[in-house]
């Protein structure tokens, strides 16, 4: 039985990329929670709905594969008020894709008309194939495994 699990985080695409120049992932605005349910070797998917966080420019797009590479959330201390938990994640290289024409097939989304609900969470599970179909769109024009 495969005990690998995946994700998909909703995350701007800003910090996105700052995590992945920084192999590592917070979510859900630094919370510990979350990146406690993930263990190592699991992958993560971040979908991003904006390209900043404050902004209102959409992005609307999965923005990074990652993996999970070892057991430790931990804290960093980015201001003296904010102290978020992070992980460290493999990033694979990969393209940006448009949610827009996965919307259909994907599982995770059972209304396709309210198709941006389940990424309210910030955090959650989705299954294998829906994995696949989102990384072999990212991936279409990168060689598998390879990482930044």
């Amino acid at each position: 039985m495969n005990s690998t699990k995946y994700w998909i985080a909703t995350i701007s695409k800003e910090h996105t990329l700052r995590g992945v120049a920084g192999g590592f992932m917070q979510v859900c605005h630094g919370k510990q929670a979350p990146l406690k349910r993930m263990k190592k070797g699991d992958y993560l998917i971040v979908y991003s709905s904006k390209i900043t966080m404050e902004g209102n420019e959409k992005c609307q797009a999965f923005t990074a594969i990652g993996q999970v590479i070892d057991d430790n959330v931990y804290e960093f201390e980015m201001t003296e008020n904010f102290k978020p938990f992070r992980r460290n994640i493999n990033f694979l290289q990969c393209e940006e894709s448009s949610i827009i024409p996965l919307i259909n097939d994907l599982e995770f989304i059972p209304n396709k008309k309210s198709w941006g609900y389940p990424f309210r969470y910030g955090f959650f599970e989705i299954k294998e194939n829906d994995f696949n179909l989102i990384t072999s769109k990212m991936q279409q024009n990168e060689i598998k495994g390879q990482y930044i």
